[in-house]
C-alpha cells in the first residue's frame, strides 16, 4: 500500500500547509512497506534497489539502510577501512549501504530503503524515523508489517 504526503498530515493539521517557495519545508516523502520477514528483509531490500534502478534511477539515489546485520557491501567496503567506505559514499556515484548504527552520517538521497533485518529492539525505532528525514520522495521499508507501523505510528 502506498501513501501519499498528505496521508501523513501531523496531528493538529488540517490539511496541507501552502508556503512560499523560499520558506516551504520539505515534503514527506512516500512510503511504501514491502512485507519480509527478518530473514527475508534483506533479500526483499536487493530486490526493491533492483526494482528502482531497472526502473531509471540512478544508483546515486539510493540509501539502503539495515538494523541486522550488515549488507554484504557494507562488509566488503569496511574491510578496507572506514575512511574508505565513507569516501564511497562522499563520492555518491552508487547505491550505499549504512547500518543504523552509522546511517545518521549518511547524506540524504532521493530514495532510502530499510531492510528491518532484526538487530536490538531499538534499531528498528530508531532507523525508521531516521530514514524519513533522508528520504527525499521515497522511503522503501522491507519488514514486519506490525512492527513497522508500531514504530511509524500509523498504518503504512
Amino acid at each position: 500500500m502506498q501513501r501519499t504526503p498528505r496521508d501523513v498530515a501531523k496531528p493538529g493539521s488540517s490539511g496541507p500547509a501552502v508556503a512560499a517557495a523560499s520558506d516551504a519545508a520539505p515534503a514527506t516523502p512516500q512510503i511504501q512497506l514491502i512485507p519480509a520477514s527478518v530473514e527475508g528483509a534483506l533479500d526483499a531490500a536487493e530486490e526493491a534497489v533492483d526494482l528502482l534502478l531497472d526502473s531509471g534511477r540512478a544508483p546515486s539515489d539510493v540509501l539502503v539502510i539495515t538494523t541486522g546485520e550488515q549488507h554484504p557491501w557494507a562488509a566488503h567496503e569496511l574491510s578496507f577501512g572506514e575512511a574508505a567506505y565513507w569516501a564511497q559514499h562522499d563520492s555518491g556515484d552508487d547505491v550505499f549501504y549504512a547500518d543504523v548504527a552509522v546511517a545518521s552520517r549518511a547524506a540524504s538521497r532521493p530514495v532510502v530503503v530499510v531492510a528491518v533485518n532484526g538487530g536490538p529492539d531499538t534499531a528498528a525505532a530508531t532507523a525508521l524515523p531516521l530514514a524519513l528525514t533522508r528520504a527525499g520522495t521515497l522511503l522503501i521499508v522491507c519488514g514486519d508489517p506490525q512492527q513497522i507501523n508500531s514504530v511509524l505510528g500509523a498504518s503504512v
